[in-house]
């Protein structure tokens, strides 16, 4: 079985996040199967794949690999954000509304204050911004 040269890993790594910023998911998750098949304990190249699975609309993968990041890094307030994403994504407004809320708590980011509800009243004035999928009273 050839090896592969770890240096590989990291250039595969790093034209993933190329073609996922150049709207190439499918092109990020072969990429990253590799370095994952390789290092399966990093976790940036999860969370990478995760972004990649959400944005090609394959829910279910970037789930559990949003999940997977997570049971490694439970403060990573990044990955809570995007798992309730996906959630909201699937039509799960409360388990989206739990990893929003946790996002916010790890990092008070406006756009996560904002997701949580955290900075609106429940009933807002008929003449503010709706929230686009709000399911809530």
């Amino acid at each position: 079985m050839p090896t592969s040269d770890p240096h590989t890993h990291v250039i595969d790594y790093r034209a993933a996040e190329q073609l996922l910023a150049a709207r190439d998911p499918r092109g990020a998750v072969k990429l990253l199967d590799s370095v994952i098949a390789a290092h399966p304990e990093n976790t940036a190249a999860r969370l990478l794949r995760a972004r990649a699975f959400f944005a090609a609309a394959q829910l279910r993968p970037a789930e559990l690999e949003f999940e997977l990041v997570l049971e490694r890094e439970p403060d990573n307030a990044f990955a809570h954000f995007a798992l309730a994403r996906t959630f909201e994504r699937s039509g799960r407004p409360e388990q989206a509304k739990r990893h929003f809320r946790l996002a916010a708590a790890l990092d008070p980011r406006p756009e996560y204050l904002q997701a949580a509800r955290f900075d609106t009243d429940p009933h807002p004035d008929p003449g503010g911004t709706p929230d686009p999928g709000s399911t809530e009273d």
